[in-house]
């Protein structure tokens, strides 16, 4: 396996879920230096550790939360957003001078398939305000189904990438499209509601017509504009 370190390392906070984890192993898979982070970091590891068996030659270790967060070049959070906030004061320190990429999405339970956006506009924006200035958020990996992204095949999903430096947002893009999906910059952080609520509409879209994988396509732009 040839690394491909374009991005730097990238760290997943949340790594063991089903979310963290297909992205892991995309991008492992892909060839880019990855940790996962957990607050178990021997739970971490193991992860780690299946994903090095699966890729011979991955750069993949695991980690506790924190010490994910400091040792990456770019931090992906993928936790429930009633674990949102907790997980960005407890990494908030290894945070400054990096992006974070917020995949939050604020789901209500037991209303689920309902928007419930939170008072402050959506989950990116409350990332920004916790993490502070010093640190680039960038929102994304909103509407794509968790459960396909631990296969390896090709995905029929479009993400949405808001964030208020397009610089950050084109490197999420193309950590987007190095893990198979096709990726487009959608505005300013606060554009990261839309992406949020869409979550719930498919979830009630899943339901009412019995889909699995329901996701978003964007059409009317050229694909290889992305």
């Amino acid at each position: 396996m040839v690394n491909d370190s374009r991005f730097g390392t990238i760290s997943i906070v949340g790594g063991t879920g089903a979310l963290g984890g297909g992205l892991a192993r995309r991008w492992a898979r892909a060839g880019l230096p990855v940790i996962i982070g957990s607050r178990d970091p021997a739970r971490a590891e193991a992860a780690a550790s299946e994903l090095r068996t699966a890729f011979p030659g991955a750069n993949v270790r695991g980690l506790g939360n924190l010490e994910a967060a400091r040792a990456g070049d770019v931090v992906v959070l993928t936790v429930p957003f009633s674990h949102q906030r907790p997980t960005l004061e407890e990494i908030r320190a290894g945070l400054p001078g990096k992006i974070l990429v917020d995949t939050t999405v604020p789901l209500v339970p037991p209303k689920v398939a309902r928007v419930q956006l939170p008072p402050e506009g959506c989950a990116a924006l409350i990332a920004q305000h916790i993490v502070g200035e010093q640190v680039t958020v960038v929102a994304a990996f909103h509407n794509v189904s968790a459960d396909s992204m631990q296969s390896d095949g090709a995905l029929d999903c479009d993400v949405l990438v808001t964030g208020n430096k397009a610089e950050a947002r084109e490197v999420v893009v193309g950590l987007a499209k190095t893990a198979g999906l096709r990726a487009w910059h959608a505005g300013s952080l606060e554009n990261a509601a839309a992406a949020e609520a869409l979550t719930s509409v498919l979830i009630f879209m899943n339901k009412r017509y019995g889909g699995l994988h329901t996701g978003i396509r964007i059409t009317g732009i050229a694909d290889d504009a992305s």
